[in-house]
């Protein structure tokens, strides 16, 4: 649900106080474990999932993937379910120390794994 695009959460940078967040679990996928929440915007009340996933032994390679979810499809998601979601999206924001972006558009296949 789209409450309100002039809305500050439609644009990088994602501002985590702006957010209430709630954990939906560890995608254990390939080895990667990306954490995997949905984040609804105290503003404007949209949803976003946000997938984030960083490799601590190879430096800059962090990062996040948010976009809107339909709030129906939160008793369905699942961790290992979240990036499918996410590459069904038309758009989402993509970001991270491996993009060298704070977000920018995206579509399609996401970049998970090493």
């Amino acid at each position: 649900m789209i409450a309100d695009q002039n809305c500050l959460c439609h644009q990088p940078p994602l501002i985590a106080s702006g957010y209430d967040i709630h954990m939906i679990g560890i995608d254990t996928t390939n080895g990667r474990f990306g954490e995997v929440k949905i984040l609804m915007c105290k503003s404007c009340k949209t949803s976003w999932l946000l997938y984030q996933v960083e490799y601590e032994f190879i430096s800059r390679s962090g990062r996040w993937y948010r976009g809107i979810m339909q709030p129906n499809d939160f008793k369905t998601l699942k961790p290992e379910t979240a990036e499918a979601y996410l590459e069904s999206l038309p758009w989402y924001f993509v970001g991270g120390s491996v993009f060298d972006t704070i977000g920018k558009l995206g579509k399609g296949t996401l970049s998970l794994d090493m």
